[in-house]
């Protein structure tokens, strides 16, 4: 099915993403997942050729480029490089940190820290996660206390993708014991300050190169001038931004299925048995056109998503839906893929082996299946 969401210059500007990731990530991708840690060079890389941080304005090195069809191109161009450590890297940097900073900061705060993604040279982390509180936001007890004019930090914070690599990490806080909707504060933590440490990277099944740590507070002096946003209004924050983060998931999930899809339709008309391609056997054949049309159907909300979100106009349910289901239809195209590339499907160096593993988090990160469906349910009764 044509796609009419591109423009000419989406697809020069696609050209020269190609261009970076078979210059600069394909020939990485394998060592960086043995080492479990990228080259901090190539966001420096990725910055000067314009694959990441085009939405930071020109007044602090970047682009200003808010338009969402350029980070589908990118979405799409990592995706058919099968370099998902990567691909989920920079997707972290623009949909969760970029989007935050840049909606926001003061402009004291952009001019300290935006010229730096800017550049590549300053990696962010989001921390909203902890040991006892998953996509319960209200269960978080990392804390906040007013001393002075500063703040003092404690608790910890897991499963923070980039935790090890980021430069600056913005944190979700409790400032009001007393709970409520104004409980909640963020604050961005520097590499430098005392009393923030990082523990063990953790050792996940899938995605080895992209790193993801626990990170521990203790007694961390966090300046007014770090806060994020205002005083009270972190859940405010954390649940506007969310929307972003799951046309991110949404996105990535299309093209990586797409592209898993359509080398296996490649495998499936080279592979021979019993004298004839295996493509040619009519299961086969049904097998892959299910998946096709299943994409086609999908890739059309997706772009739908795209447009709207450009417009101003998604919403966090229809975000919602679009995360769960193209993240579900994710897994089962991949593990159909897997099977009928039958025992090569389970070898690594397939690309559809890496994938299986890689992508088993898309429907659990950025709010679970469980809870897009939840989200999407509570506006379903009629209004009395």
């Amino acid at each position: 099915m044509e796609r009419n969401l591109f423009t000419a210059d989406h697809e020069l500007y696609r050209d020269t993403v190609r261009e970076f990731v078979q210059r600069e990530v394909v020939p990485h991708r394998e060592r960086w997942d043995a080492e479990r840690w990228i080259d901090r060079s190539v966001f420096e890389t990725a910055a000067k050729s314009g694959v990441y941080a085009l939405e930071v304005p020109a007044e602090y090195g970047g682009s200003g480029e808010s338009d969402y069809r350029y980070r589908m191109v990118a979405c799409e161009e990592l995706a058919r490089s099968h370099a998902l450590s990567f691909a989920v890297t920079i997707a972290l940097q623009d949909d969760l940190v970029l989007h935050y900073l840049i909606d926001l900061t003061t402009d004291e705060q952009k001019q300290r820290w935006l010229p730096g993604f800017a550049a590549g040279t300053t990696v962010g982390a989001l921390a909203m996660t902890e040991p006892g509180a998953g996509s319960d936001l209200q269960g978080i007890r990392t804390e906040a206390r007013r001393d002075g004019d500063d703040w003092i930090l404690n608790g910890q914070k897991t499963f923070i993708s980039s935790g090890i690599m980021a430069d600056l990490v913005i944190v979700a806080a409790r400032t009001d014991p007393a709970g409520g909707t104004k409980a909640f504060t963020l604050f961005v933590v520097e590499r430098d300050m005392p009393g923030f440490t990082r523990g063990r990277k953790l050792e996940k099944i899938g995605l080895p190169g992209q790193d993801t740590a626990e990170l521990f507070f203790d007694d961390v002096r966090v300046p007014a001038s770090n806060i994020l946003g205002e005083v009270g209004r972190g859940l405010h924050a954390l649940m506007s931004h969310l929307p972003r983060e799951r046309l991110g998931v949404t996105a990535g999930a299309i093209a990586v299925s797409r592209a898993i899809f359509e080398e296996t339709r490649e495998y499936c008309f080279t592979r021979r048995a019993f004298g004839r391609p295996i493509g040619d056997n009519q299961h086969v054949r049904f097998e892959l056109a299910e998946m096709d049309t299943e994409l086609d159907i999908v890739q059309a909300y997706v772009d739908r998503s795209v447009v709207a979100y450009n417009d101003g106009t998604l919403s966090a349910v229809d975000a919602a839906k679009g995360k769960w289901y193209v993240s579900e239809l994710q897994k089962r195209v991949i593990d159909r893929c897997l099977q009928l590339h039958g025992g090569y499907g389970y070898m690594q160096e397939y690309p559809v082996a890496r994938a299986y593993v890689d992508t088993r988090i898309q429907t659990i990160y950025g709010g679970t299946t469980e809870i897009m469906k939840e989200i999407i349910g509570r506006q379903l009764p009629p209004q009395a």
